[in-house]
């Protein structure tokens, strides 16, 4: 973001208004092998979770320190509010390990996008929610063929009672929709609102700046009213990456609640 306000600080004639290009940053090279900002971000995340939960599970207390009690209360909310009454009880501990890390990771890289200096959501950029995806959906699968075999796994596809010349474009429909629809929209669903939430903050904090600073008349009242709406939409970014976690891991358990089942 100071990146962007540097050129219009410097003046010009008109806004030109940020897009998805401003979302690139490489921070060395340039192209498919660049080293990006995003991907800096999350390596940092993934190395500072790791730190912090090792150090804080290392030495649990009776009575918890601040640390630990939120640690315990975010495991909680995974453990209790999502895996196990999605899941079920007799089957919910053995994805706890990735249903708590997806959580985790996705609302760590969420909630940069509106801390100071970074200011950046990794998940902004959809390679990053396409491998979170990935993951859930190989697990998905891969958990319903040793539940059900490659057979039932597959039969599982097409809703019993049908008749027989519907099977075959049932089956077909039904496999598009688990194996590419359902991944896609995973994906895309918080890739959408973290892009989507981390433009329009863009827009409306330099949209007012320039409205302040290169015109004249009413129009910098204008700027002064973007600025108020950017601030409150700042705070309901801060919802938006908590709910996106939070719907992430619930579809996450749902998903595979469905390849555990006996009806899968």
């Amino acid at each position: 973001m100071i990146s962007l306000a540097i050129p219009l600080a410097a003046g010009g004639d008109s806004f030109e208004a940020p897009g998805t290009a401003d979302f690139w940053q490489p921070l060395v090279g340039d192209g498919a092998f660049a080293l990006t900002r995003s991907m800096v971000v999350f390596a940092v995340v993934a190395v500072a979770l790791s730190v912090v939960l090792i150090r804080m599970t290392r030495k649990l207390r009776v009575v918890p320190s601040k640390g630990q009690f939120l640690l315990e209360g975010v495991y909680g909310l995974v453990r209790n509010g999502l895996a196990r009454d999605i899941i079920g009880a007799e089957h919910f501990k053995p994805f706890l390990p990735l249903t708590f890390s997806l959580f985790i990771v996705i609302l760590t890289n969420n909630l940069l996008g509106v801390f100071p200096i970074v200011q950046f959501p990794t998940l902004s950029r959809l390679g990053y929610a396409v491998v979170l995806t990935a993951i859930v959906f190989i697990t998905y699968h891969a958990v319903g063929i040793r539940k059900h075999g490659f057979g039932g796994w597959l039969k599982s596809f097409v809703p019993p009672g049908l008749p027989g010349w519907l099977i075959g474009p049932m089956w077909v429909l039904e496999f598009i929709t688990f194996v590419i629809t359902r991944p896609l929209t995973l994906a895309l669903r918080v890739f959408g609102n973290m892009f989507a939430g981390h433009l329009m903050l863009l827009v409306f904090t330099f949209g007012g700046q320039y409205l302040l600073l290169h015109t004249s008349g009413a129009l910098p009242v204008a700027g002064v009213l973007s600025f108020i709406f950017a601030v409150g939409l700042y705070f309901f970014e801060i919802l938006i990456e908590f709910l996106q976690a939070y719907i992430f891991v619930l579809l996450t358990c749902v998903y595979i609640a469905g390849a555990v089942a006996d009806e899968h």
